[in-house]
């Protein structure tokens, strides 16, 4: 099986209350390695840009109000079958519907604080991926 590549952003409510080092922690200690990671304060454009997919939702407003909140962790993580593993890992949506062990159960509060967010497919990923990073921030491919 070939190594994946999936974008993790450790939110607004985790990097406040200080766990973002725990949960790279608990990404590492489930076989992750993390490519490139960076601190950023998502602004308007950026906050807007990246969930554009949810612009006609009822909840787009609030969901950039609360990613331009404080800074958010971005990181690229790798590892062999990254995207279904980092889904697994995140949990539900709902930290309250989530799995015990599960970041989203671990750190999050709830289903719009629910401490991080991951890529839904590969192409995604990529293109989530090229949004936060340029190809020189990340480690390079073996």
């Amino acid at each position: 099986m070939a190594l994946e590549r999936t974008l993790c952003i450790i939110k607004p409510d985790a990097v406040e209350n200080k766990r973002a080092g725990a949960v790279l922690a608990h990404l590492e200690d489930k076989g992750f390695s993390v490519v490139a990671l960076k601190k950023i304060h998502m602004s308007q454009e950026v906050a807007e840009g990246f969930y554009a997919v949810h612009k006609a939702r009822p909840f787009f407003g609030e969901l950039v109000d609360f990613m331009r909140r404080s800074p958010v962790v971005v990181a690229v993580l790798e590892k062999e079958n990254a995207m279904a593993d980092y889904r697994a890992a995140m949990g539900a949506t709902d930290p309250a519907k989530a799995e015990a062990g599960t970041l989203r159960k671990l750190f999050g509060t709830n289903v719009g604080e629910n401490a991080v967010h991951g890529s839904d497919s590969l192409d995604n990923a990529k293109n989530e991926i090229a949004y936060f990073f340029a190809a020189s921030e990340v480690r390079p491919t073996a």
